[in-house]
């Protein structure tokens, strides 16, 4: 027998039928490794949050039912007229600006300094230092509440915005995100600028600011929505409707259990709080891609 004929009789000897086996094995590979969990990731994730926008446009009636439906037979906005009536809506929304805005800030400001220091100043412990900033992701709030309640109410914090901000201005997170991005910045960089005469505010602010804007942008991101969305600390140290934050207000309104009819101004109140994240989330998320990366990998 030939060379050729024993090539031909051979299981692999079609190189169109190869191809073919090939790219179908491509295809479910794909398909199950990749896109079906990918899909039903995205179901539910995506699932809760359109059934909660669109009940709430939906009457009671709608909610409440055997045959239920994804979107409404006849919308309505009596739920978000209801909360508007049940809360101070508008002082509410500006509490929890403010205490975004400023939490956010200021919170991003020291993680901002504090990685540089740990990074391009040579103070004496500083790898301790940065160890016991570690250290504080692995504790939970929830464990410095009580210890926060009685400093901030011996302050006189109790039922203040600045009560609600100070004691989480820390951020342990940004700043370990934010040294591991400044470790891979070149030290030809500070050096060339130090040469000039720069102090370290002038190489932090005009240098490292300006290369790093993705990661700080994910940090301040991350941050926001976290301040944003606060309920625990919010809920203790303020007990007036005037001091209270938008998701802590939602507690003025009745119990679901209590009343099925106030299911659609619930669904109404916490499509007021998670909207304006979610806009805001999805108009900066490619921020959250690039400083991850950035901040993962030293060149």
């Amino acid at each position: 027998m030939s060379e050729h004929t024993r090539f031909r009789t051979r299981g692999g000897s079609n190189p169109r039928r190869g191809r073919r086996l090939g790219t179908r094995r491509d295809f479910m590979s794909s398909l199950f490794a990749g896109y079906i969990p990918m899909l039903i990731a995205l179901a539910l994730i995506a699932f809760p949050l359109l059934w909660m926008l669109s009940s709430s446009f939906k009457p009671s009636p709608e909610i409440v039912t055997s045959t239920p439906s994804l979107l409404p037979d006849r919308a309505t906005l009596q739920n978000y007229d209801d909360v508007a009536t049940a809360l101070p809506l508008g002082r509410l929304l500006a509490n929890s600006t403010v205490t975004t805005v400023v939490g956010t800030a200021v919170k991003v400001f020291l993680a901002i300094t504090t990685a540089y220091a740990v990074v391009f100043i040579d103070v004496p412990f500083r790898n301790a230092i940065f160890m016991f900033i570690l250290a504080a992701l692995m504790f939970p709030s929830e464990a410095a509440m009580i210890p926060n309640y009685i400093t901030i109410a011996s302050l006189g914090g109790r039922n203040t915005l600045w009560g609600i901000i100070l004691p989480g201005l820390g951020t342990a997170f940004g700043t370990f995100l934010l040294r591991q991005q400044f470790l891979t910045l070149p030290r030809s960089l500070l050096e060339a600028a130090e040469l000039d005469g720069a102090g370290h505010w002038r190489k932090l602010w005009q240098i490292v600011v300006p290369v790093c804007v993705p990661t700080i942008a994910t940090v301040g991101l991350i941050t926001l929505v976290g301040e944003w969305n606060g309920f625990l600390w919010p809920l203790i140290i303020a007990d007036t409707p005037a001091h209270m934050t938008l998701p802590v207000g939602l507690n003025l309104l009745k119990s679901a259990e209590s009343s099925t009819g106030l299911y659609g101004t619930l669904m109404a109140g916490a499509t007021l709080i998670i909207v304006p994240v979610l806009i805001v989330f999805a108009a900066l998320q490619r921020y959250i891609v690039a400083g991850l990366t950035q901040g993962a990998v030293k060149e």
